[in-house]
């Protein structure tokens, strides 16, 4: 079944953000990588002052996750072959700081949806995945979506999970050559739904892969996820890309 030729104007539609104006190869025979990075521990946020806490509800990054994975699938009839890659050690601390299952709830996604989730706890995991983790020859990357906290300069996996207010985890802008530019769709749509990464991180992931990348200038708002919601950018900024 060839959907080669879908259109971008429907992953825009559907991601209610951002109306793009290129044309993506979106072949459900490729790979759509969504990713999620790990929660804040409340007991590091709250050291803050009450508000600048953050981040306080342990799924922001998964439930956001599922909204795009029924959006996906519903935009193309389930012709979709998505992965989710998620920060393992992140939620198994705030598993035991909740005293929750989280790691059982997060392949519960995977159940229902009929989905791969690939757990990662290093940055030098994730490349590797999207480089090799399929054989890229035949399987190439269509889509690639980051949920978690971010600056301008990085994807920050493990953000006030083991130090306050900074992490131990991430993928720098300067990680981002270690991609091999030909393992992804011709116009793959790529977003980060992450704070500050229209600022810097993008220009560099387009630099380094060849693709377009949309970020944030400014902070993305996740507050109302509980609505099925995806985030928005916070009063004063916008999406680019």
């Amino acid at each position: 079944m060839a959907m080669r030729t879908l259109s971008l104007f429907l992953l825009a539609t559907i991601s209610l953000c951002w109306v793009p104006k290129a044309e993506a190869a979106l072949d459900p025979n490729d790979e759509y990588i969504l990713i999620s990075g790990g929660p804040a521990l409340r007991a590091w946020e709250d050291y803050r002052r009450e508000q600048h806490r953050h981040d306080r509800w342990w799924g922001n990054f998964i439930r956001t996750a599922r909204i795009r994975i029924q959006q996906l699938q519903k935009a193309t009839n389930d012709q979709i072959n998505i992965t989710w890659l998620v920060y393992r050690p992140g939620y198994e601390t705030r598993a035991t700081e909740d005293g929750e299952p989280l790691i059982s709830h997060i392949e519960s996604v995977r159940d229902k949806y009929k989905i791969r989730l690939v757990w990662f706890s290093t940055t030098d995991q994730l490349i590797n995945y999207v480089n090799s983790g399929q054989n890229r020859r035949q399987i190439k990357v269509s889509g690639f979506e980051y949920f978690g906290h971010s600056n301008k300069y990085c994807f920050i996996f493990d953000y006030s999970n083991h130090i306050l207010g900074a992490s131990k985890c991430f993928l720098h802008q300067g990680d981002l050559d270690k991609f091999d530019r030909k393992v992804f769709a011709k116009g793959a749509y790529c977003k980060s739904w992450g704070c500050h990464s229209g600022e810097a991180f993008t220009a560099e992931f387009r630099r380094a892969t060849g693709q377009k990348m949309i970020g944030a200038i400014g902070k993305t708002d996740y507050s109302q996820t509980w609505r099925e919601i995806l985030p928005i950018v916070s009063p004063g900024g916008r999406w680019a890309g």
